[in-house]
Order: C-alpha cells, then sequence, then structure tokens
C-alpha cells in the first residue's frame, strides 16, 4: 500500500500519541530526538557495513526507523515536508554538485 509521506507523517504523529513519544516540542527532549535520529543512521550504516540485507535490523528496517523519527520530528516541529522536499530538488537543480572545489576552497580558507 503507497501513502503520501504526508500520511506516514499523519501515521506517526497518531502512533507518537497512542505511545506517548510527544507530540509537540515541550513534550519532547528535542536534542535527544535528533540524537536519536543520527543513532538510527548509525544501525543503518553498521546493518550496511555488516551485509544484513534480509531480517531483524536490516538495512531497510534501520532505513525505515530513520524515516519514522524525521516523521515524528516533522510532526513535532510542523515541517511540511513534501514541500521542502520539492523545494530543495528544485534549489539542487542549480547547484554545483563540484565537491573537489568545495574541499579545495575550505582548505584554503582555514
Amino acid at each position: 500500500m503507497d501513502k503520501t509521506i504526508a500520511a506516514y507523517i499523519d501515521e506517526v504523529k497518531r502512533l507518537a500519541v497512542e505511545k506517548n513519544w510527544g507530540i509537540s516540542p515541550d513534550e519532547i527532549n528535542l536534542p535527544e530526538k535528533f540524537a536519536l535520529l543520527h543513532s538510527e543512521v548509525s544501525e543503518a550504516y553498521e546493518a550496511y557495513r555488516r551485509g544484513r540485507s534480509e531480517g531483524p535490523d536490516c538495512i531497510s528496517e534501520e532505513l525505515a526507523d530513520i524515516a519514522i523519527r524525521l516523521f515524528h520530528l516533522c510532526a513535532i516541529l510542523e515541517v511540511d515536508l513534501p514541500s521542502e522536499i520539492n523545494k530543495k530538488i528544485e534549489r539542487n537543480k542549480n547547484r554545483d554538485w563540484n565537491h573537489k572545489n568545495e574541499q579545495l576552497a575550505n582548505k584554503n580558507n582555514v
């Protein structure tokens, strides 16, 4: 069943209410939520590094955990993620992605 990003955010928000995760900035520890999002990224990388493509704690499950943590943050902070993604994609279309030049510029400015 395919859902929109907004529908997933709404579903995670309902789950957050049900599980008492908090749904407003004053109900949560925001730095902790960002740290938990980061920990899910680390777990996804670890699953990839260990070649876990199936079963518990596999790469796809860890990537889903990242999305759930992100959607929870979007619900808490009232971020219109689909709109922000569209804006960012449009902005990226005009960006110069020459990372070697960026690295050299950063090295010379340090």
